[in-house]
């Protein structure tokens, strides 16, 4: 499982009038290590239908799928793991119901979360929102750089920095700490989603 990289987390209303399916594969073609599917206006249904196939179109990559929140939805694809929020499933439930291999990641918006994540083996922490961002309105606040490195002194755990990156930001939120970027908008609605994701995945592995 490859953690580090450029994590894709997929919004509808940022596509441009794209399809989904072309945008995630454009990502994937540009080196995108992982594809969170997020969905939150959907029926259970559609969002079922909608994972499996893009379950299927990421196969022939091994990049793994990533349900957003919907423990559930992750059981019926048999994707490879959730994401959750502090106000979804727990995290020892959903590590019960999905199994020792699933990749589980936790966001974390205060650093008593952060604090009381240590506690869990999570595959990865989401540390949110870092800038603010039009696509998560619900965070308490933002980290900052100053936060991001303090959740990197605290924690043991991979850190997935989320929250208003993109290319003109992305080095300065890795040397305060993540070890991947999550992105939405500077891939799911630049012009060319595979070149954003390759200049993104350049700038983590220090070649620009």
């Amino acid at each position: 499982m490859n953690i580090t990289g450029v994590y894709l987390v997929t919004d509808r209303a940022s596509l441009c009038g794209r399809s989904l399916d072309d945008v995630i594969l454009l990502a994937v073609k540009g080196g995108a290590a992982m594809v969170q599917l997020r969905e939150k206006d959907v029926s259970t249904r559609f969002f079922i239908e909608e994972a499996r196939r893009i379950k299927k179109l990421l196969a022939s990559y091994t990049v793994p799928l990533i349900i957003n929140d919907r423990v559930d939805v992750a059981l019926a694809v048999g994707a490879d793991g959730v994401h959750i929020g502090q106000e979804d499933m727990s995290y020892p439930l959903a590590r019960k119901l999905l199994g020792p291999g699933a990749i589980i990641g936790l966001s974390v918006e205060t650093p008593e979360q952060v604090e009381a994540a240590e506690a869990f083996d999570v595959a990865y922490l989401g540390v949110s929102a870092i800038f603010s961002t039009p696509t998560k309105t619900n965070t308490r606040h933002h980290w900052g750089l100053d936060g991001l490195r303090k959740v990197r002194a605290m924690s043991r755990h991979f850190l997935v920095a989320i929250g208003g990156i993109n290319a003109s930001n992305a080095a300065e939120v890795l040397q305060a700490g993540a070890d991947s970027l999550a992105v939405v908008s500077a891939i799911c609605s630049a012009p060319d989603p595979q070149k954003a994701t390759e200049h993104l995945l350049r700038i983590i592995l220090g070649t620009v």
